[in-house]
């Protein structure tokens, strides 16, 4: 007795592949929202430290990391110089005023953290892609233009995500406006590439 093979009928294969088509559509549409998301969380971080920032200026009538009397107000806290400047750059070294900073916002509990961690790897925030988040002020050419004021820095930026913050704040270009790149993943024709990592500068 021979035993009859039945396939799948070109209908039920249809309907097969339509319901892997929704499940493939709604798996990448969570992605993407999961990624929008991770940007808007970084512009809410933006605008959180510039307060913070201006908040500990109102307070006590200097900059965080410049300030001369942190240690009169705070105990075991570094004194800046006072000269007006958050000078730095980079938090990459304790005695840093760019450093100071953030032990001094810690210090007046302005944001959170521990104010006597001094290990410019752990005392620096991070933003939701991985990278470090710096702050200060001065005089730099970014973008191919010379600003001065106050710097906050994305470091280790994947390159969309800095595309699509600089079209949420800026201009989406890559070398001009307030918000441009400053090292790593290199620009073309003003665009931002389509993938690696670079670091990028906002000027406010």
């Amino acid at each position: 007795m021979r035993l009859k093979v039945r396939g799948f009928t070109l209908v039920e294969l249809a309907i097969v592949l339509v319901i892997i088509g929704i499940i493939l559509g709604a798996i990448f549409k969570g992605q993407e929202l999961i990624y929008n998301a991770k940007v808007k969380r970084i512009q809410s971080q933006l605008k959180e430290l510039t307060a913070a920032f201006y908040t500990y200026y109102d307070k006590y009538g200097y900059y965080p990391g410049d300030d001369p009397t942190a240690s009169n107000k705070f105990t075991g806290a570094p004194d800046g110089n006072g000269n007006g400047w958050v000078e730095g750059g980079y938090c990459d070294n304790n005695n840093e005023e760019s450093c100071y900073l953030w032990r001094h916002l810690k210090y007046a509990n302005i944001i959170s953290g521990d104010p006597t961690d001094s290990n410019p790897t752990s005392m620096v925030p991070k933003h939701v892609f991985g990278g470090p988040i710096d702050m200060f002020t001065g005089t730099y050419t970014v973008g191919e233009q010379t600003r001065s004021g106050l710097w906050i820095t994305l470091r280790n930026l994947e390159a969309q995500a800095a595309a699509a913050i600089d079209r949420a704040m800026d201009d989406g270009k890559c070398t001009t406006g307030s918000i441009a790149r400053y090292a790593g993943a290199t620009c073309n024709d003003n665009e931002y590439p389509s993938s690696g990592y670079l670091d990028i500068w906002m000027n406010f």
